[in-house]
């Protein structure tokens, strides 16, 4: 077994990561006996010497994120088990090998024990984002087991961490590719096709994490006229427009988001009759629409991606939500979301809640929507659950 740095903990402050939290906050921390850098493999200690698990070493408030709660040598054999874990796990809830949907979370961060690495799949290709300077330390090793875990099936891994590495590292990314070239940025979702521009596009080129929630939609769109706002690359509005709604409107302040929409509606061979797209902001849009609409999408960008901004996000979660109340159709839908890991489910519940009250509308709650299965959240790391939806009945 190697010899790593030892990090131990005040008294008292072990008992997070005894019950398998996988965050080591500095405060947390008594000493360090050793010099690790920032994305060293770390053994965590208590106070009374009892081992407690390995991790990656970082220099922020989260200090260190656990990826075994057992003694490890993290060589490339004990990371393609990791990997391997994740990929039958995806075997299992029906998305390899599926004929009608390529693309994926194959790996998410803590919900897979796998802190600070995020990988999606998109029909052969793998992207790659690290939080974490650890895990941007072994892409390599990740590639080469990712390699052997498709075979032939895997054809270029991209390494999209330019935007995501701790900004207080000296550590700077590249976007790149680690290995292998694509054949094609079309991708199937439940046999809707969409272009993926991961290399320009938000996140890893596409909000995977909405695919379930997308196919809701269709039990609510036909011949419906629907609104899509913050509509990114379109996805709710094909699944609206497969489903027959009468007219769909994309809304999005982002010429790229509805240049990608306009490109996605082209190869589903949708036409352009019933879909109409806005390049204006979302929520000007909101402000005036006059009982139009039958359906309306609310999926927003993380209003909060701090404390600190918690209650400006509030705010505006509550502002968006009663403008789509008191304008939607009596006897309308919406779809309203969070994405702000610091806005938890209940907070979002009754900012949404407030907002209806204020509508002085009668509102029912059909739905409550979450992050789909290959987004799993770690029972033991509660933070891992950010996507909150609810699908309101406007009477």
């Amino acid at each position: 077994m190697n010899s790593f740095p030892k990090v131990i903990l005040k008294s008292g402050k072990d008992e997070a990561v005894r019950r398998f939290h996988p965050w080591i906050f500095s405060g947390a921390i008594k000493k360090i006996i050793g010099e690790p850098q920032e994305g060293d493999v770390v053994e965590v200690y208590s106070n009374h010497d009892d081992y407690l698990g390995t991790g990656h070493f970082q220099m922020s408030s989260i200090a260190i994120r656990v990826f075994s709660f057992k003694q490890v040598n993290p060589d490339i054999k004990f990371w393609k088990e990791k990997l391997s874990d994740a990929f039958e796990f995806r075997k299992k809830i029906g998305l390899i090998n599926n004929p009608e949907t390529n693309v994926y979370r194959l790996v998410h961060a803590e919900g897979d024990g796998l802190p600070g690495l995020i990988l999606d799949y998109y029909n052969g290709t793998i992207v790659m984002q690290s939080h974490s300077i650890g895990m941007h330390m072994i892409k390599d090793q990740i590639t080469d087991a990712l390699k052997e875990i498709y075979g032939n099936k895997l054809l270029a891994v991209y390494d999209k961490s330019s935007e995501t590495l701790p900004k207080l590292s000296n550590i700077k990314s590249v976007d790149s590719y680690l290995f292998g070239k694509p054949e094609t940025n079309e991708v199937l979702e439940y046999g809707n096709n969409f272009f993926i521009d991961w290399e320009n596009g938000q996140k890893t080129g596409f909000f995977i994490d909405q695919r379930e929630n997308r196919k809701l939609l269709e039990k609510y769109a036909k011949g419906k006229k629907v609104l899509n706002t913050f509509c990114y690359t379109g996805g709710f509005s094909i699944y609206a427009m497969k489903a027959g709604a009468e007219e769909v409107h994309s809304v999005d302040s982002s010429k790229k988001a509805i240049e990608l929409t306009e490109k996605n509606i082209e190869i589903n061979e949708l036409g352009s009759m019933n879909h109409q797209s806005f390049q204006v902001d979302a929520i000007d849009y909101l402000k005036d629409i006059n009982d139009k609409y039958d359906v309306i999408i609310l999926d927003p960008p993380a209003f909060a991606k701090h404390h600190d901004a918690k209650q400006h996000a509030i705010q505006g979660y509550k502002r968006i939500n009663l403008q789509a109340i008191n304008q939607v159709k009596k006897g309308g839908f919406i779809f309203t979301f969070s994405c702000s890991q610091v806005i938890d489910r209940n907070l979002f519940n009754s900012t949404v809640v407030s907002a209806a009250i204020l509508s002085g509308r009668n509102v029912k709650i059909i739905h409550h929507l979450s992050q789909p299965a290959d987004h799993p959240v770690n029972a033991f790391h509660p933070e891992g659950e950010y996507l909150k939806g609810l699908v309101l009945y406007v009477e």
